[in-house]
């Protein structure tokens, strides 16, 4: 990011940078003390982004996703006995797939989230309402 945000002010680019954190950064889970507070960094990281470059026309934000059914996603959370309890705190009642997490890209690094800046998109079928 740092790279890329100093060719964009260099060039006088205006842009969007999106960074892919977690569900993880909001909400603690048992034997994920690191990773939990690494994407809570990742998160704070991007609001400082956001508020240092926002100046220079760079929008900076993260997308939070749940389990995404990569091929990784599927070798782990494929067992029903060990998928069920965290299925069943989300509302949706499912997972994400990879695309759910490209639109949502998509969208923050789109013009149509022109005011959108320093912001965390949860992609998480609900998982932290519930």
């Amino acid at each position: 990011s740092q790279i890329v945000a100093r060719q964009m002010i260099a060039q006088g680019v205006p842009g969007a940078i999106v960074n892919v954190s977690s569900q993880a950064s909001k909400r603690a889970l048992r034997d994920h003390a690191v990773y939990c507070s690494t994407k809570s960094a990742l998160d704070m990281l991007s609001k400082v982004m956001a508020m240092e470059l926002g100046p220079h026309k760079i929008r900076v934000n993260t997308v939070n996703p749940t389990v995404v059914m990569t091929d990784m996603g599927r070798i782990n959370w494929s067992d029903p006995q060990k998928s069920a309890a965290m299925i069943n705190r989300i509302p949706l009642g499912k997972f994400a797939e990879v695309d759910d997490v490209v639109n949502s890209i998509l969208f923050l690094l789109s013009d149509k989230s022109a005011m959108t800046t320093g912001s965390s998109l949860m992609i998480d079928g609900g998982f932290l309402v519930s």
